[in-house]
């Protein structure tokens, strides 16, 4: 099944993203050669496709996971939640309806 991994970013967390980004990066690309990745990417802070110093507000993955809680799993460890990056994280189910 498919899960949305919403994440929000704590203040002033480009930094943190900073440092992390590389780890981070490479366990989505296991997603991505798993098959499982339907979507991931951040929120920029400004409604700009490149914010700059104003970085980011949170992220965003949809992916496949055999279960609810395989997803949580998955996201507490991301290297972005042992840097300090995220506020919050939430996952819920998600059905694909469009296109």
């Amino acid at each position: 099944m498919l899960y949305a991994i919403m994440c929000e970013d704590v203040d002033n967390s480009l930094p943190l993203r900073q440092a992390a980004r590389p780890a981070h990066l490479q366990r989505i690309q296991q997603l991505v050669d798993d098959g499982r990745l339907l979507a991931a990417g951040p929120h920029p802070a400004l409604d700009t496709e490149d914010p700059g110093s104003a970085g980011f507000t949170g992220s965003l993955i949809i992916a496949e996971f055999d279960s609810l809680e395989a997803a949580t799993d998955w996201a507490d460890s991301d290297p972005y939640v042992a840097a300090g990056v995220f506020r919050q994280v939430v996952v819920k189910p998600y059905k694909r309806v469009l296109p």
